[in-house]
């Protein structure tokens, strides 16, 4: 399984070859792929390359198989608590696991690699229809405004917040990008921005902390985000910093969307309190670089997300339209469309 370490950008252009899913688990956990839809693509792809080794072991029986399963199922849930992305793929195989557990080990495994190419598939189709949903509410010329990487890097292709940017492009609005930098690990700065330069989109970076001035001085006329988590209500989880971000475009009247697929989307979770929000290390804060930049022996809290409230969404775009407020009918109705979606296409 190859990998595109999005540590090393925009620097370094390096793939990692996984061949066992332990590195596929590390490659998540370290942030090599990050991004919720691309966590769950690479978490789909490494519990059936786990099932494809299993299966070349001469005495694996049917209830090994299964224990086996189980456990690379639980270990990939353990590698990043706030992306629902990733649980919803882990569900995908186990669904798919069990449609098939009467037939052949070697077929059993077969079917968890298709899954996988899949869920992959319909990752780029979300983003391009998440996209087409979106373009619409950008303004006709102007600057919008982002946090963190939602691009092709983030996702299967394409992108979310950013994808709806590019179909905007696309479709002949002039369109002027603000990247937020995004500390403390700068998604903004080395990988949105490499995006755009990619793309040829026009774009300014700025730290964080410069973004209520950028919208005092009006450069920006709306703002768009990704999230890792949609409760029911509305409220989404997504990197650090989107919740001030959408707090400013709240004083200066700047519309606030969030872009991502109804695999996003946690019914289960009535709001925002209940969204587990992941804390990483102290490293991540006090180095930058490998070098250290904070006084030695400082206490560190380093959430890596922040929960915007529905109050200051604008609407939530996926890629079977836009959530209005109050959310949670909308939001409801999408996953019943995507899960009704699902069930017809899936092999028999």
């Amino acid at each position: 399984m190859r990998l595109l370490d999005q540590r090393a950008l925009p620097g370094e252009t390096i793939y990692l070859d996984c061949r066992q899913p332990d590195e596929v688990m590390e490659a998540i956990r370290t942030l090599t792929v990050r991004g919720a839809p691309a966590i769950g693509v690479a978490a789909a792809y490494g519990i059936a390359q786990a099932m494809q080794l299993a299966v070349r072991t001469k005495d694996l029986h049917a209830n090994s198989f299964d224990a086996i399963f189980d456990e690379t199922c639980k270990r990939f849930g353990a590698t990043r608590p706030t992306a629902v992305n990733l649980f919803w793929a882990i569900k995908r195989m186990q669904e798919t696991a069990a449609r098939w557990h009467i037939r052949g080990l070697h077929e059993r495994a077969a079917m968890l690699v298709e899954e996988a190419k899949r869920i992959h598939a319909e990752d780029v189709e979300m983003c391009l229809a998440i996209g087409r949903h979106g373009a619409p509410l950008m303004p006709q010329s102007g600057g919008v405004i982002t946090h963190c990487n939602t691009g092709g890097l983030a996702t299967g292709g394409h992108g979310t917040a950013l994808g709806v940017i590019r179909t905007a492009v696309a479709q002949g609005k002039q369109i002027h990008v603000w990247i937020d930098e995004t500390r403390p690990l700068l998604q903004g700065a080395r990988l949105t921005a490499w995006e755009c330069a990619q793309d040829k989109l026009p774009a300014t970076l700025i730290t964080d902390n410069m973004a209520a001035h950028v919208l005092k001085l009006g450069h920006v006329h709306a703002a768009i985000a990704g999230a890792d988590r949609i409760a029911r209500n509305g409220d989404s989880a997504n990197k650090i910093g989107t919740y001030g971000l959408a707090i400013l475009c709240k004083y200066h009247n700047i519309p606030f969307y969030i872009a991502a697929p109804t695999s996003t989307v946690d019914i289960g979770c009535d709001s925002g309190a209940h969204i587990p929000i992941e804390e990483r290390k102290a490293e991540e804060v006090t180095h930058l670089g490998g070098q250290r930049v904070a006084a030695a022996g400082v206490d560190v809290f380093n959430p890596a997300f922040d929960v915007v409230p529905h109050e200051l969404i604008a609407g939530i775009i996926t890629e079977h339209g836009v959530a209005k407020a109050p959310f949670e009918p909308d939001l409801v109705a999408m996953v019943a469309r995507a899960r009704a979606h699902h069930n017809q296409v899936e092999p028999a």
